[in-house]
């Protein structure tokens, strides 16, 4: 037994366990954030303009906000064709159109924004004018493409961003050390990012777009918002590896394939997500692409701007902590590479 033990600190060092102990938790918390995000989706909020005669709207509105679990949030909308602005600029996820003259009443939905709260909506306005003998025909005014049916193709393409982004810094950390050798070896890296990110870009707009014809909106701003996802993620991942060596990888996959995937508001929006992944999606690179891309294949880049804003925070941190980190670096002083912690010779000045 002595010896069996000796055997296994010396097949397994402590580094080595301490990392896989770390790879035990990551897998944990995947479990926990995906099941715990995706497995009982309940609206939240959800915004639901309401278009009725001036007698009738208080009432309707009233209605709404009492659907338990603060489900609704009912705002009084003046026409249909304010209701459907409204929808297209992202401010409403649906809009209830009252006939006073008739049984029936009319629900605008944008299956484009979220099929899951186009249906949320359904359910909920349809159960309050069962209750008053009435019906509801849902209309679609921003629908989504043939090639995008249950509209998971922007959210499955910026994963596949995500997923280029961290895993090239990863490879250049992997084979040249976790911090760059200097502020030169630093710029090239971020040069290196810079040209993935754009052909990682373009090669995802090209296959989401004329390949498959899975997402309309154009190449190009496909392709601006792809580049920019990408050179995001690789350049934080990038600073948490210069921080925290080897470890910054598994940091990385924290935040963009833990937390990030669930909580970016694919499978279901954000109002029908739970609190705590409803209230980091819109802030994680994975949210922030995921609305941008709606934005620019159905919604005429309405509500772009703070998506593009919050990748480029993460772009510009990633670089200015990467830089930081080499400035600050002792003099003569490397960050251990994988390579190095098992005794091989320590890697050259590579980019």
């Amino acid at each position: 037994m002595p010896g069996f033990v000796s055997e296994l600190k010396d097949a397994v060092s402590g580094r080595a366990a301490v990392l896989v102990l770390g790879t035990l938790l990551i897998q944990l918390a995947f479990i926990t954030s995906y099941v715990g995000a995706l497995h009982q989706p309940t609206p939240h909020r959800l915004s639901i303009g309401v278009v009725a005669p001036p007698q009738l709207q208080p009432r309707v509105v009233s209605s709404l906000a009492q659907v338990p679990n603060d489900a609704v949030e009912p705002v009084p909308v003046t026409d249909r064709a304010a209701a459907v602005d409204r929808i297209k600029d992202q401010e409403l996820y649906a809009a209830l159109l009252v006939d006073p003259s008739g049984t029936q009443d009319t629900l605008l939905v944008a299956n484009a924004r979220g099929p899951a709260a186009a249906t949320a909506a359904e359910q909920i306005t349809t159960g309050l004018d069962q209750g008053q003998g009435r019906t509801v025909r849902v209309e679609d005014v921003v629908p989504l493409a043939a090639g995008d049916a249950k509209g998971l193709s922007g959210f499955y393409l910026v994963i596949g961003w995500c997923v280029g982004g961290y895993l090239v810094a990863a490879i250049l950390a992997i084979s040249a050390g976790a911090r760059p050798a200097g502020r030169h070896r630093a710029l090239i890296r971020i040069g290196v990012l810079a040209l993935y990110s754009i052909a990682a870009g373009l090669g995802g707009a090209l296959i989401t777009g004329p390949v498959l014809n899975a997402l309309p909106g154009g190449v190009a701003a496909l392709w601006g918002v792809g580049s920019l996802v990408v050179f995001a993620v690789g350049a934080f991942t990038m600073a948490l590896q210069c921080l925290f060596d080897i470890v910054g990888i598994g940091l990385a996959v924290v935040l963009f394939v833990v937390l990030g995937n669930p909580s970016a508001g694919g499978v279901y929006p954000p109002p029908l997500l739970p609190s705590f992944w409803r209230a980091i999606g819109a802030w994680l690179p994975n949210g922030a692409g995921t609305d941008a891309i709606r934005s620019v294949a159905y919604f005429g880049a309405t509500g772009i701007t703070v998506p593009l804003l919050v990748l480029s925070a993460w772009a510009v941190a990633g670089v200015a902590i990467t830089l930081t980190a080499v400035a600050l670096r002792p003099a003569g002083g490397r960050a251990a590479g994988p390579t190095q912690a098992d005794g091989a010779a320590p890697p050259g000045d590579a980019a």
